[in-house]
């Protein structure tokens, strides 16, 4: 159980997220109502998407004071706690691409990546134009075709043609590249990086007890910032980590784990 434990813990938050929105639509449940566009918690508490505030605000749209609130809040959560935590323990599309990875490791045990190459920043050159359009446009650009939105507002209200942009994230992620739309390319991951870059909470990695298998790093969705491994001691402090704790799981050597501190300093070789 303790290789699943965190794993475990973010299918119950999520799934438990999506329920609150369900029961809050259609039974008049307070606790969580709207969706990850915008919310509120207990009918008074604010939660907006920052990301998409922006680009409303790109828009030139009069965004009310309460979303700016909203924003604000989840900005405040995220950046001084949680750090891009978003991406693997609220968003439901992370449910779509970990099958899709889980998928590849059944059919490819090795976890071999596919010749098509993609450049990690990509996501912050679409984040960028989806700034741009919505500013040529008049309306926050990513929000029309995001399949984030797509999928949460379709478990709440009904998918329709939204399945189809969710199907192609998942054969994106399955056929073409590996982690290639939360790693490479969602806009909404990009921007959750660069809000959360600073956070506290961080995986910490002791490179003492390391033996140098790379399990955690053949998981990592972000493996990049596991630079660090079997070389130095070190805090993760890579933006892109999303402190999905599976580094942590799968190592049978104990060396990694949450730490409350983004540098522990260094140990050990160098090399």
């Amino acid at each position: 159980m303790s290789k699943w434990r965190f794993l475990i813990l973010r299918r119950i938050v999520q799934l438990s997220l999506i329920g609150l929105y369900v029961m809050g639509a259609h039974y008049g449940w307070t606790v969580l109502t709207g969706n990850l566009s915008s919310s509120l918690i207990f009918g008074v508490i604010p939660m907006s998407d920052p990301f998409a505030v922006l680009q409303m605000l790109a828009a030139g749209a009069a965004v009310a004071t309460t979303a700016l609130i909203g924003a604000a809040v989840a900005i405040g959560v995220y950046a001084l706690i949680f750090g891009r935590a978003f991406c693997s323990w609220v968003c439901p599309m992370n449910l779509v691409t970990d099958f899709a990875s889980q998928v590849r490791r059944w059919v490819d045990p090795k976890d071999v990546e596919r010749k098509i190459w993609l450049s990690r920043n990509i996501r912050y050159w679409v984040l960028g134009l989806s700034l741009a359009v919505s500013a040529v446009m008049g309306v926050a650009a990513f929000e029309l075709i995001s399949p984030i939105a797509m999928l949460h507002r379709g478990v709440i209200f009904g998918l329709g043609f939204g399945w189809a942009a969710v199907l192609a994230v998942f054969l994106f992620d399955l056929f073409v590249h590996k982690n290639g739309f939360c790693g490479h390319l969602c806009p909404l991951g990009g921007f959750w990086s660069q809000v959360g870059r600073f956070s506290p909470i961080r995986v910490s990695h002791d490179a003492e007890k390391c033996s140098r298998c790379m399990e955690c790093v053949m998981i990592c969705p972000e493996r990049q910032v596991l630079h660090m491994i079997g070389k130095r001691s070190e805090a993760v402090t890579g933006a892109e980590c999303t402190n999905c704790g599976r580094c942590i799981e799968v190592c049978n050597d104990d060396a990694l784990g949450f730490s409350l501190s983004r540098y522990l300093g260094k140990k050990g070789d160098e090399s």
